[in-house]
């Protein structure tokens, strides 16, 4: 094939270099040869070489699949490096015949193989029933089900990474071959349809991780409970105290430990970082709904900044992602707790606010004032913020 229209290129070019005929034979010469009888073969040719190229993927896709086994000390199954390696190898074979038209089918089932059995075959996994019992059997975590679960969803992860990469690289081989810009525009459509797939893969993959901290939330949720039975009005005595024997906060991060942090080695950095901050989303808003119930002496206000503190600290080590502005409320109801009088807020507010986004509207800064037990409500209904 790629002989073929490196044949034709050249007679083509000759036909146009002709200069004894009369220059209106020309187009007549050139449309004659494109249309005679061995364009015709080529065109049968390439008919065949689609069949065929399109059979071999689908089978290979399948096979994939169908073999798909856990390989010792990788993050991943067997079926994502081979599939992308078999859909590699067609495009690439598809781009060396030089025919756009035959390049275009090729990716078109590529992309149609990713979206439809690949796409189910990543879901696979987690769609089987009780997951989350199978995952922590006896209330402590199954090695082989939270292997399982975290290969499943690298899988995701790694072929949303995958699809791009192979979006770049047949473009820029099909930049080199197929310089015509009628012939990359097509490419292009193509391409961003591939390129799709790699969002979709993303969005698998966020549900996936939803589910697995569906999984783990109930087993942190009776501890964060127990924070609402913990009093903030507190006395010198009462502050000392629990600088010493923590009231709350190292048994909520001892459950976040034995809960979640057993799965980091089996997860991609990417998908762990993820699931970590979910599960810091889950304890942020149970925490904001708790401490605007309570009522706070000053000391309780420092003590509550002193459990943030805590936590952002501990969290801050089991991430690479930044997880300050997580708990940018939660800090700011502290500071909010802390101040002497009503007044001080004002000192930290609007203009004065400096390097601080404030993440609490008006309305709630109103509402944390009124937790601190001697802040008059006078007071706080006459502050203009």
């Amino acid at each position: 094939m790629q002989l073929g229209e490196d044949y034709t290129e050249f007679m083509v070019s000759k036909i146009k270099g002709l200069t004894s005929v009369d220059p209106e034979l020309l187009p007549r010469a050139t449309k004659a040869f494109r249309s005679g009888s061995f364009s015709k073969v080529v065109q049968d040719i390439t008919g065949f070489y689609v069949i065929l190229e399109g059979f071999f993927m689908v089978e290979n896709v399948r096979k994939a699949i169908t073999i798909d086994e856990h390989v010792p000390d990788s993050l991943t199954t067997s079926m994502v490096d081979d599939v992308f390696y078999v859909l590699q190898s067609c495009l690439r074979r598809a781009i060396s015949t030089s025919n756009i038209s035959s390049v275009i089918a090729v990716l078109s089932g590529a992309s149609s193989l990713l979206s439809n059995e690949f796409h189910e075959a990543l879901q696979q996994k987690m769609r089987e029933p009780n997951l989350g019992a199978k995952l922590f059997l006896g209330g402590v975590g199954v090695q082989k089900t939270g292997t399982e679960i975290a290969t499943a969803l690298n899988n995701m992860d790694v072929s949303s990474e995958y699809v791009l990469k192979l979006k770049h690289e047949i473009e820029e081989q099909c930049a080199e071959v197929f310089p015509a810009p009628a012939d990359r525009e097509k490419v292009k459509s193509c391409l961003s349809e591939l390129g799709d797939m790699s969002s979709t893969f993303k969005q698998v993959l966020s549900a996936g991780l939803e589910q697995l901290v569906g999984t783990v939330t109930p087993r942190i949720r009776p501890l964060l409970d127990n924070v609402a039975t913990i009093s903030y009005e507190l006395s010198e005595a009462e502050y000392a105290d629990n600088e010493v024997n923590d009231p709350w906060v190292q048994r909520l991060l001892h459950a976040v430990e034995t809960n979640v942090a057993w799965l980091q080695p089996l997860m991609t950095s990417n998908n762990y970082d993820s699931f970590v901050h979910l599960v810091i989303d889950f304890i942020v808003k149970r925490l904001e709904v708790i401490m605007m119930q309570k009522r706070f002496s000053q000391l309780g206000g420092l003590q509550l900044d002193r459990d943030a503190r805590a936590l952002v600290s501990h969290f801050s080590g089991m991430t690479q992602r930044t997880v300050r502005d997580k708990f940018a409320r939660l800090t700011q109801m502290a500071t909010i707790l802390n101040l002497e009088k009503v007044s001080e807020i004002l000192d930290f507010w609007g203009e004065n606010s400096g390097p601080m986004t404030w993440r609490l509207t008006p309305a709630e800064v109103r509402r944390v004032l009124g937790l601190r037990v001697e802040f008059k409500p006078e007071a706080i209904a006459a502050l203009k913020l």
